[in-house]
């Protein structure tokens, strides 16, 4: 069956639909959301229903638009407060940490392709490329398996693992492109000229999407749309615009969309919430369409006659080259725990981006290219199962697991940014309730308003008259200094409150 504009509408949004009702299985398992997906469009494909999806050109497109949105959504979640301590080993991992792993996967494939059982030959360049295609962590399946998964880590190990996953796809990027070029101009590798077009995207990008972002702030909150449902489309089209136009100027789009997610996300903004769940879902939408076409592209028979080379790869990576990487830029770091390394080099993810950059030269038609795309794939496929599902076994074994920061809120309440750490929850145990069951009977602490109660699954606005009965959840909006000034006062400054912060 081929794809058509009569059934396309049809198939899309039942692939969809499939794809999210066995995702909840999946959840319930522990088995990664995104490589559901994949297997979906594989099972769906031409190996499989026989679903015809035969365009490396357009599984691009999908892969560049879906990036965008990934990306710029990592930036607007990662906070400044909790990225700073971290910067630096961050920024060396998505740097320094791409290069290493490229080099030195590099050379292994090419070693490993020179051995005479193999029928695959490789040139050094295309096993440097081919590596570079894998070398960054995947942003996409990072994001989606901490935050699904609501894994809590010691050590700021989230932050460093967020800030190097969402930044080091540009430096894949700059990698793979400029060796492709490489290799389709047969020159001989110039690293002075590598590294000069990695500085010239690098800096392009940067300054763009620092723009980009100031801009997209400025015009949010001083233009009057008549409709709020209008700010988060207005937000879309800015960074689809960063993006190309950064591209269009030699500049690395995907570094300018995450730089301008980061200004976004760090800056006071009308209408915060609504763009949120908008980019949110909008991801969601995007994630799985990408990884339903990219399952729809490959061939799986294609697949198992690189298998063996493929699998020896993806061992060299998760047990050599991701380790080294990580433990030679971390070197200076020693409040890093070694436990902590061991983490940071397990969790190297591979996903949807290094198929995407693996298309590139499929579309140039660099020699090989189609060995490139199929070991790319296998790799993924193994990193999603071998690594995806085992992040909660090993954050446990190495004792680095934590209570999530942010638990969810029982109400599904969000405030704005300068009210955040004013917001928070209690539930009411025997000993509040001992001097009255009422909200004008109890001493609660000066400027506290109880907002809301929650009993079971029914939601209550209360009065000073309200029976309260123990396991309420009351939902309470207070002033810090008026607050800190009657503390002790009352039972809800008491010590069995749980109080889930919502900072």
């Amino acid at each position: 069956m081929t794809f058509t504009t009569e059934n396309i509408f049809l198939l899309g949004s039942f692939l969809v639909l499939v794809s999210i009702v066995i995702s909840k299985t999946g959840y319930r398992f522990g088995i990664p959301t995104l490589l559901l997906f994949l297997f979906t469009g594989m099972f769906f494909g031409s190996d499989g229903l026989g679903l015809q999806f035969n365009s490396p050109r357009q599984a691009q497109v999908i892969g560049m638009m879906a990036l965008s949105v990934i990306l710029f959504s990592g930036g607007m979640d990662t906070k400044y407060r909790e990225i700073r301590p971290i910067v630096a080993p961050g920024v060396l991992l998505a740097t320094l940490g791409v290069v290493l792993t490229t080099a030195l996967t590099g050379l292994f494939i090419f070693g490993l392709s020179q051995w005479a059982a193999l029928d695959i030959r490789l040139s050094l360049i295309v096993s440097m490329l081919l590596a570079a295609t894998m070398s960054s962590t995947d942003s996409a399946s990072v994001f989606n398996l901490l935050r699904s998964q609501k894994i809590g880590l010691k050590h700021r190990m989230r932050p460093i693992l967020e800030l190097e996953s969402g930044s080091n796809d540009p430096m894949a990027y700059m990698l793979t492109i400029a060796l492709m070029e490489v290799a389709l101009s047969g020159a001989d590798l110039s690293v002075w000229t590598l590294l000069g077009d990695i500085s010239e995207q690098f800096l392009i990008g940067s300054v763009l999407g620092y723009a980009a972002g100031r801009f997209a702030v400025w015009l949010i909150n001083r233009i009057n749309l008549p409709n709020a449902a209008l700010y988060p489309v207005m937000l879309l089209s800015l960074i689809f615009i960063t993006f190309t136009l950064t591209d269009l100027l030699h500049g690395n789009g995907y570094l300018s969309v995450y730089i301008a997610g980061l200004v976004v996300g760090n800056s006071r903004l009308s209408y915060r919430r609504e763009m949120e769940t908008f980019v949110e879902g909008l991801t969601w939408l995007l994630q799985i369409v990408l990884f339903l076409s990219l399952g729809l592209l490959v061939n799986p028979s294609e697949m198992m006659d690189v298998g063996f080379v493929a699998l020896a790869i993806a061992m060299f990576m998760m047990l050599v080259a991701r380790p080294a990487s990580v433990f030679l830029c971390l070197l200076p770091f020693r409040d890093i725990p070694v436990r902590g390394k061991v983490f940071l080099s397990w969790v190297g993810l591979r996903g949807a981006v290094p198929i995407i950059f693996a298309t590139y030269p499929l579309i140039h038609h660099v020699e090989g290219a189609a060995i490139l795309f199929n070991i790319v794939f296998f790799i993924t496929l193994v990193s999603l199962i071998v690594q995806g599902s085992s992040i909660t076994f090993f954050a446990r074994r190495l004792h680095l697991e934590a209570p999530p920061e942010k638990p969810q809120s029982e109400f599904g309440v969000e405030i704005p940014d300068e009210l955040g750490p004013r917001l928070n929850e209690m539930t009411l145990t025997e000993e509040m309730l001992a001097e009255g069951n009422q909200l004008s009977q109890m001493s609660l602490p000066k400027g506290t308003l109880v907002m809301m109660v929650k009993r079971g699954k029914t939601i209550i606005v209360p009065n000073g008259q309200l029976p309260l009965e123990k396991g309420d959840i009351l939902l309470c909006l207070s002033d810090e200094k008026k607050k800190s000034q009657g503390a002790g006062k009352g039972n809800f400054g008491g010590r069995e409150a749980r109080d889930r912060s919502r900072n």
